[in-house]
């Protein structure tokens, strides 16, 4: 029997179940209360949030990790190799930052995240990563991933008193050695921008493709893609993409959008993330132009598109 892909696409774009966001209410929570027994943190200023697809609202059924910062605000890191030559060099810039004295270095913060968290929890229910804690799931909480980070400051300009001029994003370091930055707040701005602009349908088709993604990755048509990849493939979509009568045509538009941009020859370079703060395709990242290119294309194909 053939799919009604129009009905089936109407029960995707949905967000979970209540009770699922109860759960992950729950789980940050816990989280939140487990740091905030810990001794091994009286001495360090920090804020406890969600951030990825819980926080922006992509969230679906099949993939329901949470992501919750635990990020250190007693002092921040910063880079100002983005800032013109005046800006890099003005001494009246380096005169504004403080050297940090505190003994909170990036090991020392992240395994008194995972002290605390363990302490909680139980060892067997806690996994330390290269960059997260892993908790376990419960009957009344979802697994969740706890990233320590640090607040991070790229500044790229100095105001009429010569006070720095940034963006405001994390730093998280690696098990394995150097870190990453990542842009939470951008995220979400940017990713409600681009909701309100679509008619509401960006979010909706995000929720839809990583159903999509879920079904061909079960039947081994494609390897399994990272949630946030498919959130900023839809986000580089052009706006006259969405808000269709139907959402088959809005899948339509948005998966012919994604094949062709994805091409060799298309302009898949110039695509960014969803905070627009980092190109989406570079060697660093741990997915491919081709990874994109082979989803949009086979998902066109199980949709029965021509």
């Amino acid at each position: 029997m053939a799919t009604d892909w129009e009905k089936t696409l109407r029960a995707w774009v949905k967000p979970p179940s209540e009770n699922e966001d109860a759960k992950r209410d729950r789980t940050e929570q816990e989280i939140r209360q487990a740091i905030s027994d810990s001794d091994h943190l009286k001495d360090v200023g920090y804020k406890v949030y969600a951030k990825g697809s819980y926080a922006n609202n992509t969230n679906v059924r099949l993939d329901y990790d949470v992501d919750i910062a635990i990020e250190c605000t007693d002092f921040f890191y910063y880079d100002k190799t983005g800032a013109a030559a005046d800006v890099r060099k003005a001494a009246t810039l380096e005169s504004k930052f403080i050297a940090y004295k505190g003994k909170y270095t990036s090991e020392v913060f992240k395994t008194a995240v995972e002290d605390a968290l363990v302490a909680y929890y139980g060892r067997k229910a806690v996994t330390r990563g290269n960059m997260a804690m892993r908790v376990r799931e419960k009957k009344t909480t979802l697994p969740a991933d706890v990233v320590p980070c640090f607040e991070y400051h790229y500044v790229y300009d100095t105001d009429i008193y010569g006070d720095p001029v940034y963006y405001q994003g994390t730093r998280v370091y690696k098990d394995s050695g150097g870190y990453i930055h990542s842009w939470p707040v951008q995220q979400k701005e940017r990713g409600n921008a681009k909701n309100n602009v679509t008619g509401r349908r960006y979010k909706r088709i995000v929720r839809a493709l990583k159903r999509l993604e879920s079904v061909l990755v079960a039947e081994e048509i494609i390897k399994d893609l990272p949630s946030f990849l498919i959130e900023c493939l839809v986000y580089n979509v052009p706006n006259s993409s969405f808000n269709h009568t139907k959402y088959v045509d809005d899948m339509r538009s948005v998966l012919t959008a994604i094949y062709n941009e994805t091409m060799s020859s298309g302009d898949y370079s110039e695509w960014l993330e969803v905070s627009e703060r980092k190109y989406l395709f570079r060697p660093s990242q741990s997915w491919s132009r081709s990874d994109a290119h082979e989803l949009a294309g086979k998902a066109w194909d199980y949709m029965g598109f021509e």
